[in-house]
């Protein structure tokens, strides 16, 4: 199932380039337009600060909520780690 468009172009493609780095969109109720959920959700990931975002459906400033979507992929500290295993 598609997803539908956001309707601020900015928030649409900070949406599409999380996609991209496998960021799930789910739809939302209330308030909020939807939701990313980060593929790495684990306890090492910022405690889960970054694993779950809002998206607004009608920001004040849409390129700044793109903004700052995109900067919370960016920023995201789970996924495989460049650290190889303890071996004895």
């Amino acid at each position: 199932m598609t997803r539908s468009r956001h309707s601020k172009k900015e928030v649409e493609a900070a949406l599409t380039y999380a996609e991209a780095h496998g960021w799930r969109v789910e739809p939302a109720t209330g308030h909020a337009w939807g939701r990313l959920y980060c593929p790495y959700n684990d306890a090492d990931c910022r405690c889960g600060e970054f694993c779950i975002v809002s998206v607004w459906s009608t920001p004040k400033n849409p390129a700044s909520h793109a903004r700052q979507l995109r900067r919370v992929v960016d920023n995201c500290t789970g996924g495989p780690s460049s650290k190889e295993d303890d071996k004895p």
